[in-house]
């Protein structure tokens, strides 16, 4: 059983000794648990829905479902479960998939344990686990049509509408408190409110859910780097 302040954690992927190198290296933090292993795609679905961890470490290559299936499914029955894929591959247009299909973030397998912490503990905070460029590229390609900029009209407060903005430019939540001369304490319970009203569970989700609804456009967020 995890105490209440701990970080839940669900490990999916196919290879024994990745689950038990991962497995190793969150066992020593304090603030993490692991609460189970899936060894393929439908496993770490059913997982999922059983448990619903705070944060899922997901492989890409599984058995009988991959990862970014995988990630889709479980964004629907756990919306409040994040996403963190491993994988080999870091083509921008493989990651926007992963993006897409409502992962958090993404780290690469030749990453050292101690980034995978960070990388934990930075999606629970709001903050991002993403490259800027990655960003931009998501930034550009966004599109938006009537229905969705109707059904979201009013659905963010202006303060709130303004942090997504500035965290879909790459800001950290210590540059928008300073941005906007608030604390980083107030930013963060303005992201709160942005993930609640989205329903997602990330700052990554948040961008790509802001995009696709309208709510962060490659306009606004220039207006605002030219102010």
């Amino acid at each position: 059983m995890a105490k209440k302040d701990e970080l839940t954690v669900l490990i999916a992927d196919d290879h024994p000794l990745v689950r038990e190198a991962l497995h190793r290296a969150l066992d020593v933090e304090e603030d993490m648990k692991v609460v189970a292993e899936a060894s393929d795609g439908e496993e770490a679905v059913k997982l999922a829905s059983e448990l619903k961890p705070d944060v899922v470490v997901m492989d890409i290559v599984m058995p009988k479902v991959n990862g970014i299936e995988a990630t889709r499914k479980i964004k629907e029955i756990a919306p409040d479960t994040a996403i963190l894929i491993l994988t080999a591959y870091d083509d921008e247009e493989y990651v926007l998939g992963l993006l897409d299909a409502g992962a958090a973030g993404y780290l690469l397998k030749s990453a050292r344990g101690r980034d995978l912490v960070g990388a934990i503990r930075a999606i629970r905070a709001g903050e991002s686990v993403l490259h800027p460029n990655i960003i931009a590229r998501l930034l550009k390609r966004a599109t938006v049509t009537a229905v969705k900029e109707n059904k979201t009209q009013g659905l963010l407060s202006e303060r709130e509408s303004e942090v997504l903005r500035l965290v879909a430019l790459g800001m950290s939540n210590k540059e928008v408190a300073e941005e906007l001369f608030l604390s980083q304490r107030t930013v963060k319970a303005h992201l709160t409110n942005v993930f609640n009203k989205l329903n997602v569970a990330s700052r990554s989700e948040a961008i790509v859910k802001g995009l696709q609804w309208g709510l962060v456009t490659l306009e606004n967020t220039e207006d605002k780097l030219r102010g």
